[in-house]
């Protein structure tokens, strides 16, 4: 099932257009040499993976790949994409890198493999683009300047057929700087129309509209009274038959962590309502500050759609271990936009990814009441209990067969829909205590 697609340009002019999501152009062979691009608000520097050891006749046929220890421009996060998304990394992806203004190296890091559960489903718009690449998770490690990556094969009985390599072929080292943190800016005035922003940036600014000044860092959360009086306008105009709703927390826009909309894809993508909110970890390490969550972000966007090829970031919020809730993936915080984060089951739910890795590290209290917050407030927009069940049909997964009807849990796990890791043991957990805050948020 396709999403619908609003244009940049009908929103910008507050005409609600609307029409099918077109296909992307193919994308062109990736170039077997290092890339880089223009000078821009951050950047991300692609370099192949060459052979380490042993016969590197093998060239991409080697089961072992990587780069040796090198000096580099800045950056501050990390990850590994390949040609072919449907191609899955067996093996083991580590890498050390210098800090800069240091002369000493980290010890090697684990970059986690198993990311394509991460995507679009299958048969959409933006899964069959022809721009996809395979990757794996990023790994953050702040500002950097030397870098060393090694990627093992793993060795096992399984068949290889002729000609197939044991690693991904066209691997690429993905470094990325997520730019200075913008100046601080306060909401426009007027109509905004003048001034150097682009339409895709005015668009983001009119999906929120009614909810912030135009062109605000931040949604303000609202007492539970202005949250019921404003519902039925987000519902267009249908009234709660009992206003189960959370209060709307506080909500960091996507111009106050600074995101380049000229990144992502023109429009936004909708899909009918949200019955379901999945919860992820980002997998991108717990070495980060607060205070460096919109930088944090920022990379993840740039890896999202630059490296990885997506339309723009693939969560529709994200959650640092301080409580902050941001808004992802561009289109309006309560509107129902299709996300690229469960793979089979975009349609109808959101993502909501808590930044860090959780399998042996036990999420923030904060955190945790961040994701009942948020999803007593969104899930109460379309009257969904958040300690209830709800039927989502799949898109195809390893899990479920594309067109099955899965019964879920209202607020789910990415495990429940995919077999994966993420959220990781430890925040997936916790889900338990987070439907029952949910559901007392909404007054249940």
């Amino acid at each position: 099932m396709h999403g619908i697609l609003a244009s940049s340009v009908g929103v910008t002019c507050a005409a609600a257009l609307t029409l099918p999501l077109a296909l992307s152009a193919p994308a062109q062979a990736r170039p077997q040499a290092a890339r880089t691009e223009p000078a821009a608000p951050g950047s991300t520097q692609s370099l192949p993976l060459v052979p380490l050891s042993g016969d590197r006749s093998l060239g991409p046929d080697a089961p072992e790949q990587g780069l040796g220890r090198r000096s580099v421009r800045t950056f501050s996060l990390v990850g590994v994409v390949w040609d072919d998304p449907d191609t899955e990394l067996r093996g083991r992806v580590q890498v050390r890198t210098r800090a800069t203004g240091a002369s000493r190296w980290s010890g090697w890091q684990d970059i986690e493999t198993h990311n394509h559960e991460h995507a679009a489903d299958p048969d959409t718009d933006e899964g069959g683009s022809g721009r996809v690449r395979g990757s794996t998770a990023p790994l953050w490690v702040g500002d950097s300047n030397g870098v060393e990556v090694r990627v093992q094969a793993q060795v096992d009985e399984r068949a290889t057929a002729a000609g197939e390599s044991l690693l991904p072929r066209g691997m690429h080292l993905e470094l990325v700087d997520p730019g200075a943190e913008p100046a601080s800016r306060g909401a426009l005035t007027g109509d905004g129309s003048a001034g150097a922003e682009s339409a895709e940036t005015y668009a983001t600014f009119a999906a929120n509209a009614g909810l912030a000044p135009f062109g605000a860092t931040e949604i303000p959360a609202l007492s539970r009274t202005e949250t019921e009086r404003e519902a039925p306008a987000l519902r267009d105009g249908v009234p709660l038959v009992k206003p189960y709703i959370g209060e709307r927390p506080r909500i960091v826009t996507r111009r106050g962590w600074g995101a380049n909309e000229s990144l992502r894809e023109r429009g936004f993508v909708y899909t009918k309502k949200v019955k379901a909110a999945f919860v992820h970890h980002t997998a991108s390490g717990n070495n980060y500050r607060c205070s460096q969550t919109p930088s944090v972000i920022r990379s993840i966007y740039r890896y999202h759609v630059v490296s990885s090829g997506w339309r723009d970031i693939g969560y529709n919020f994200l959650v640092d271990k301080c409580g902050n809730i941001y808004e992802g993936r561009a289109g309006g915080v309560a509107k129902p936009v299709m996300g690229a984060h469960t793979r089979g089951f975009n349609n109808d739910s959101m993502g909501i990814a808590v930044l860090g890795s959780f399998g042996n590290t036990k999420p923030a209290a904060a955190a945790v009441t961040a994701i009942a917050r948020l999803t007593a407030w969104k899930l109460g927009l379309s009257g969904a209990d958040p300690r209830g069940k709800t039927y989502l049909k799949s898109g195809g997964g390893n899990l479920y067969r594309k067109g099955k009807n899965v019964r879920l849990n209202v607020i789910s796990g990415h495990r429940d829909g995919f077999a994966t890791e993420c959220p990781g043991r430890l925040l997936y957990g916790k889900l338990g205590s987070a439907r029952t805050a949910a559901a007392r948020y909404q007054g249940r």
